[in-house]
């Protein structure tokens, strides 16, 4: 066999299609298949050779021909090779200048993936999960009322970006990133969330099979992927649905590695049936309130009661007051809260009761609760030497200055404040600095530490000494055991809180389970103050 047809297999083992450019632009020779089934290479002969490919691939590969020399070859190519139709092949492309052929090119193009239509955008990284919400944001919040109605969030779960070829999954995503981001309504809201979940704002009404653009994204890169596509209207309000599509998507990604099959749609839908849920049992105030003591460390002696939400069956109210603040509807659960809390300091027979009630760091961000809270008290100034605020760290404060200002307020009016589970997050000492306040009560986690644990017994001890130089009161919660009460009360702290004193009741309980240590009888609320 004679070198030739040697040299013409292996460059075939290499290449389905070869072809050669002449020094006037045309196609000199072609040999292999064409970029449809059927179709041979040499009917390129003749044609200009930039005719060959999509609008979009000719400069890439014009600059590619432009730049060699005699001996030179280019880098591999990404192109689209026009199959007509509309239709284009993937493929890659590579040139090499012979030296005794010059100024002619030898080319080599191989295919990759079925025919797709050629108006595909160039591929495109898409944001994470942070920035995709910033653009939201802003994009939803400069849209008028009436174009959100028309505006729905799609979520898209991806299988299949994940064989072994790194290089091919990223091109792939990059695929399907560009056309999320062709599909979403202003061109530029679309987001990676994790390495299978997407996210794209687009037109309710846009009939656009985006399982079907994310397929086609994949056949281009010789991948095959599935795709479940969900999605779910926005609705008028752009600031109830920014914060509840953050909810979802950071409880989806919370929950991702060990809830796969959680949908972000699903979870989205959720959120807002619960917030709707929630709005209506704020509305109609149909929640209860518990009370839990709280006692003199030394005498055993009620000092006041925490009001404690409970909704349905009794249930805490971690999980919904956490959504409440995170969809902006904590401020008028806490107002329902204060108002349920004084109702109760007004009725015959509680001339001694003092209660506490929490209240998030985002309703202070305004001056509504605060005049609200006075106005409801405004009839009866006395109520307010039997009321105290405990600051939550759930929804950090924004602006201490500015709450240390409400606060203030509260405090020259006569009401009391406490900053609440000290300890649990980072803002507590910058609250301690900022705020002024009369109380702080010490997280669960470092009480429920103290029974064994030295350094926490250290910690606490410390952290007294310092409150105490501030003149603040220390309250410590969680309490279960009496071996942990008398540490506590060792170290100074003044008042506790826990299932060693009692449980929350639905109506304040002053006679304790616990035999009080001194000689002062069970039953005597003191005085704040």
């Amino acid at each position: 066999m004679s070198m030739k047809p040697r040299l013409l297999g292996m460059a075939f083992a290499a290449a389905d299609a070869l072809f050669e450019i002449d020094g006037k632009g045309k196609v000199a020779l072609a040999l292999g298949s064409g970029p449809v089934t059927g179709q041979a290479a040499d009917a390129w002969i003749g044609r200009a050779y930039d005719a060959l490919f999509v609008a979009a691939s000719c400069p890439a590969v014009a600059g590619a021909v432009r730049g060699l020399t005699p001996g030179g070859r280019s880098d591999p190519l990404d192109v689209l090779v026009d199959c007509g139709d509309g239709m284009a092949r993937p493929a890659v492309f590579r040139a090499f200048m012979l030296p005794d052929l010059a100024p002619a090119v030898s080319c080599s193009l191989v295919y990759g993936g079925s025919p797709l239509r050629h108006d595909t955008p160039a591929p495109t990284e898409l944001a994470d999960a942070d920035v995709f919400m910033a653009h939201a944001r802003d994009s939803l919040s400069a849209a008028p009322g009436h174009a959100l109605h028309r505006l729905a969030l799609a979520f898209i779960e991806v299988q299949g970006l994940t064989g072994p070829n790194e290089a091919q999954n990223a091109r792939a995503a990059a695929r399907i990133g560009a056309r999320l981001q062709q599909a979403s309504h202003d061109g530029l809201s679309a987001g990676r969330l994790t390495a299978n979940r997407y996210a794209v704002v687009r037109n309710a009404d846009d009939v656009a099979d985006l399982e079907t653009q994310v397929q086609e994204a994949g056949r281009a890169e010789g991948l095959t992927l599935t795709a479940r596509a969900d999605q779910t209207p926005l609705g008028s309000d752009p600031l109830c649905a920014l914060r509840a599509m953050r909810f979802a998507i950071e409880g989806c990604l919370r929950d991702d590695a060990s809830r796969p099959e959680l949908s972000f749609a699903d979870s989205l839908a959720r959120t807002l049936k619960d917030a709707d849920r929630f709005r209506g049992i704020v509305r109609d105030r149909e929640f209860a309130l518990f009370y839990q003591p709280i006692v003199d460390l030394k005498t055993r002696a009620v000092h006041h009661f925490e009001a404690l939400a409970r909704f349905g069956q009794g249930g805490g109210p971690a999980p919904a007051i956490r959504m409440a603040e995170e969809l902006a509807l904590i401020e008028d659960f806490d107002l329902v809260v204060a108002e349920k809390v004084v109702s109760r300091l007004r009725q015959p027979g509680s001339g001694l009761l003092k209660i506490a009630l929490n209240v998030s760091g985002a309703s202070l961000a305004h001056d509504a609760y605060v005049a609200a809270l006075l106005r409801m008290t405004a009839p009866q100034p006395e109520l307010r030497r039997r009321l105290m605020v405990e600051v939550t760290e759930t929804a950090a404060l924004a602006d201490i200055p500015a709450a240390n200002r409400r606060l203030g307020a509260l405090r020259d009016a006569g009401i009391k404040v406490c900053i609440d589970d000290f300890g649990a997050g980072s803002a507590a000492f910058d609250y301690l600095r900022g705020l002024s306040v009369d109380t702080v009560k010490i997280d669960g986690s470092l009480v429920q530490g103290a029974a064994d644990d030295a350094r926490t017994r250290t910690l606490i001890g410390h952290l007294v000494e310092l409150c105490g130089s501030l003149n603040l009161t220390t309250v410590a919660e969680m309490i279960e055991t009496e071996d942990v009460a008398q540490q506590l009360q060792s170290l100074g702290v003044d008042q506790g809180q826990g299932w060693l004193f009692g449980r929350a009741e639905a109506e304040p309980v002053v006679i304790l389970p616990t035999a009080a240590p001194r000689a002062r009888r069970q039953g005597v609320v003191e005085a704040w103050g």
